[in-house]
C-alpha cells in the first residue's frame, strides 16, 4: 500500500498491486485493473518511486 493525495488534499492508502495505468496530462491520473480512477496530486515518477519502494520492503522483509 501507498499513501497519496487527492486533488482537495485528502490522504489516502492505495494499493498499489492494482495498477494497471498511470498518466500525467497535466494531473496524474491512476487507473486500476477493477476500473476505479483516482487523480492524484503527486506527479507519476513519485508514484512510481512509491511502489517500487514499497515492493522493495516487501521483498527484503524489511518492515
Amino acid at each position: 500500500m501507498i499513501v497519496l493525495t487527492k486533488l482537495r488534499g485528502e490522504r489516502f492508502t492505495l494499493n498499489c498491486d492494482l495498477i494497471e495505468t498511470i498518466t500525467e496530462n497535466p494531473d496524474t491520473t491512476i487507473l486500476l485493473t477493477n476500473g476505479s480512477l483516482h487523480i492524484v496530486k503527486e506527479p507519476m515518477q513519485e508514484v512510481i518511486d512509491k511502489t517500487v519502494a514499497f515492493r522493495r520492503r516487501i521483498y527484503t522483509r524489511e518492515f
